[in-house]
């Protein structure tokens, strides 16, 4: 019975020798669609203890052919059966002794990988990851850091990215010799011109700086720099990253740089000569206009500061001895965005409601007439304002000093 068995594995084995690119992708959907899920000893009963031998073939053709794209996806997807099997950290021991690791990085970095290639290969790497600190400082060694950094910013497919996402957090996770290199790529990849990387990279960054534990200065502006964005998704996990990071050294220059940006300087609202090139170019197409960044990151600076200073008492007061009262009173004067205004005037109207002398300053700022139409409907109160009264607000002289004193 067992003489009979082994014949069966050495009869497939000569097969997959002798066989063809499509006899051999027979062979692997067989074995995927046969091992799905079992545990290492199943698959090596299966194979009458002769497993190895299998992978060590696949393995083998992989190294072959990830360049020409024979059959990838098969070869990755029976790689995964072998590496996720419980009870099976032989398997994955062989397949990284013969170079595994960095074959699976070659085919994430390639760039005529298709996606789904890509995908499967960081699925393996997952795995491996997973399994302890020596294969998570072996995958770091292998410049898999840089190189699924650069996928994640470059791929368009979102599962990609996710399972990107997932490899760079367990890097990060029980990895001491790495963990610093691994965090500095998230801030490297916030100003990449990817909304989804840059959503994945600032969930990471929260769940990093837990471990790193001092915030790196050079994050600061990045992280602010993402108030730009209109995608209200990176927006949040950036206003998240934010209001985290008000525990750590960064908290004044956070602040800071957040009141700065509710009176954007003269260069971020003058148009970028590149740009003035391309509207040239495209002379005859239909005019399109829309918020200035320096607009969007005003609105999201006045919302942001509102939600500190809901959360801390403490917060609202060291934005106040800032020219935050100042830069507020000038936001809800800018007619060229109304949802800057609409933000700045419910976060001043929270600070005069919550702190008296606050309210006596505002009120001294504005007169009588204009202080009383924004108490009367601040969210609103954008809508009713005249121009000479919003000449008012953008050249009011709050003075910059400690209102609560």
């Amino acid at each position: 019975m067992i003489q009979s068995s082994v014949s069966k594995v050495q009869a497939a084995l000569k097969r997959w020798d002798r066989g063809t690119p499509l006899q051999r992708s027979q062979i692997l959907k067989h074995f995927i669609a046969t091992n799905s899920g079992s545990t290492g000893p199943e698959i090596e009963d299966e194979f009458c203890q002769s497993a190895s031998l299998f992978l060590t073939r696949v393995s083998s053709w992989l190294r072959l052919t990830y360049i020409t794209g024979t059959c990838v996806s098969l070869q990755l997807k029976t790689l995964q059966v072998f590496v996720a099997a419980t009870a099976g950290y032989h398997f994955m021991a062989q397949f990284i002794e013969v170079g595994g690791v960095c074959t699976l990085l070659e085919i994430v970095g390639l760039k005529q990988s298709k996606d789904v290639n890509r995908t499967l290969a960081l699925k393996v790497l997952t795995n491996i990851a997973a399994a302890g600190r020596q294969y998570k400082e072996l995958i770091c060694e292998c410049y898999g850091i840089r190189t699924i950094a650069e996928c994640m910013a470059k791929s368009k497919c979102e599962e990609t990215q996710e399972n990107c996402k997932t490899v760079m957090q367990l890097l990060t996770q029980g990895n001491p010799k790495y963990e610093l290199q691994v965090y500095k790529s998230f801030i490297a990849l916030l100003p990449c011109t990817s909304p989804k990387a840059q959503q994945l990279s600032l969930q990471n960054l929260r769940m990093a700086q837990k471990v790193v534990k001092d915030a790196n200065p050079s994050l600061v502006e990045p992280l602010l720099n993402l108030l730009n964005t209109v995608h209200f998704e990176v927006q949040y996990e950036a206003i998240e990253l934010i209001r985290e990071l008000l525990s750590f050294d960064v908290a004044d220059t956070l602040l800071s740089g957040l009141v700065r940006a509710l009176r954007p300087s003269r260069e971020d609202i003058l148009p970028d000569p590149k740009q003035n090139k391309l509207l040239l170019s495209l002379e005859n197409a239909p005019e399109m206009r829309g918020p200035l960044p320096a607009y969007v990151k005003q609105a999201a600076a006045a919302k942001t500061i509102g939600i500190l200073c809901r959360n801390s008492a403490n917060i609202a007061e060291s934005f106040l001895k800032m020219d935050v009262v100042k830069n507020l009173i000038y936001a809800t004067g800018n007619t060229e965005h109304y949802n800057s205004q609409r933000e700045a005037s419910l976060t001043l109207e929270y600070l005069v409601l919550t702190f008296s002398p606050i309210n006596d300053l505002v009120k001294e700022a504005m007169g009588d007439e204009l202080y009383n139409m924004f108490m009367d409907d601040a969210e609103y109160f954008y809508t009713r304002l005249k121009p000479v009264q919003v000449d008012v607000l953008i050249s009011n002289k709050v003075i910059s000093r400690n209102p609560l004193q």
